[in-house]
């Protein structure tokens, strides 16, 4: 793994914040150059073919990512962006929804909830159940539910929803499935087609190291004609450039749901950092960062309050301390970059994180504990 360090720019600092923002990559901006401002400086013609064709090139590498058709796919500003839009475009959303969701989500999450869906019936699951057991949900999904938000992780707790049983087990019960695949893209492999959900909604900025908006909805083909979206502009038309104010027509596929003129920029960047995941393998990138969380709990076992099983666990390891905020403090000056929730520290090794950066971070970590 010490071959992929050169690949990207990384800080002085021991850096273990994947779950917050990936590192760039030191081809990343080369690359942003020659697919963003090359069209539009080298060329009398206006750029936006050439950057149309990076955009779709975004769309295809979430394709081959996710081993889906580039098609379902539509570019986003951010998860609650694309979320708004979800909500206000399908009928089943409308009136005295029913809603299931965790107390566990982001908290954006619920905020779009509320405030695009204010008639509907929101439950929570409550924080203190284990969002890792099938049954927990299976329990609150009851007949009245019409919509079911899942998270695939939980970034403060390292936990890891069983995605696949409960998109599937919503489908039993004629639910709909919204799922959150913000902290799981580029860390654990997916397969949109085989996951079943009706959406899907994720971004850029942490495991797949593209950067802030570059966000992404992904809609199952079953339900992108019942979906007629409020939030539109003319890049949400089956022709875009027709321009005739008269005349609005969906666009077939999930660009239904783009809206007015789209951001270029974010996509560029986050194309070329896709491709570069998907040509190392997400499978490889799990691996390595199982790996090396296996050895925070070999060698910390009694702090570790993130899941020791890998089928239970994110690509986020949490250690709880006695005095998390202090350690927090300390860790920084010694080299760490890390962050601290309510349940402790949180440590995201990624394939630019070696053995001897979790080793000394164990070492710092114990020596702290040791007063």
């Amino acid at each position: 793994m010490e071959s992929y360090l050169d690949d990207f720019v990384l800080p002085n600092a021991t850096y273990l914040l994947s779950h917050s923002v990936g590192r760039p990559l030191k081809s990343q901006q080369l690359a942003f150059e020659q697919t963003f401002f090359t069209p539009w400086q080298t060329s009398a013609e206006e750029p936006w073919a050439a950057w149309l064709t990076v955009v779709d090139e975004f769309c295809q590498a979430l394709g081959r990512l996710f081993a889906t058709d580039a098609g379902n796919f539509c570019p986003q500003v951010n998860l609650s962006s694309a979320l708004t839009k979800v909500l206000m475009s399908h009928p089943r959303f409308a009136g005295d929804a029913v809603v299931l969701m965790s107390e566990q989500d982001f908290p954006s999450m619920g905020f779009v909830m509320r405030q695009a869906l204010p008639d509907a019936d929101i439950r929570f699951i409550p924080e203190g159940l284990d969002i890792t057991d099938e049954q927990v949900w299976a329990d609150w999904l009851t007949p009245d539910i019409g919509l079911v938000f899942i998270s695939h992780v939980y970034s403060n707790t390292g936990e890891c929803a069983p995605v696949q049983e409960l998109t599937g087990l919503a489908r039993e019960k004629g639910i709909f499935s919204i799922v959150d695949v913000a902290q799981s893209a580029g860390i654990i492999p997916l397969a949109l087609d085989e996951l079943g959900a009706d959406f899907v909604l994720g971004s850029c900025v942490k495991w797949l190291c593209g950067g802030p908006g570059a966000a992404w909805l992904w809609v199952n083909p079953a339900r992108i004609d019942e979906c007629q979206p409020r939030d539109v502009g003319w890049f949400s038309h089956e022709n875009p450039f027709e321009f005739d104010i008269h005349r609005f027509r969906y666009h077939t596929g999930a660009l239904r749901f783009w809206g007015g003129t789209p951001s270029v920029a974010p996509y560029a960047i986050a194309a070329h950092s896709i491709n570069y995941m998907v040509r190392f393998g997400v499978e490889l990138v799990r691996e390595h960062n199982q790996l090396l969380l296996d050895l925070l709990h070999q060698q910390l076992p009694e702090m570790m309050v993130s899941p020791a099983a890998a089928v239970r666990r994110s690509g986020t390891g949490i250690i709880n301390s006695a005095d998390n905020q202090g350690q927090l403090s300390a860790l920084i000056d010694a080299g760490f970059s890390l962050d601290c929730r309510r349940n402790g520290l949180r440590v995201s090794p990624h394939i630019y994180n070696t053995e001897a950066d979790i080793l000394r971070l164990v070492s710092e970590i114990s020596r702290l504990s040791r007063g």
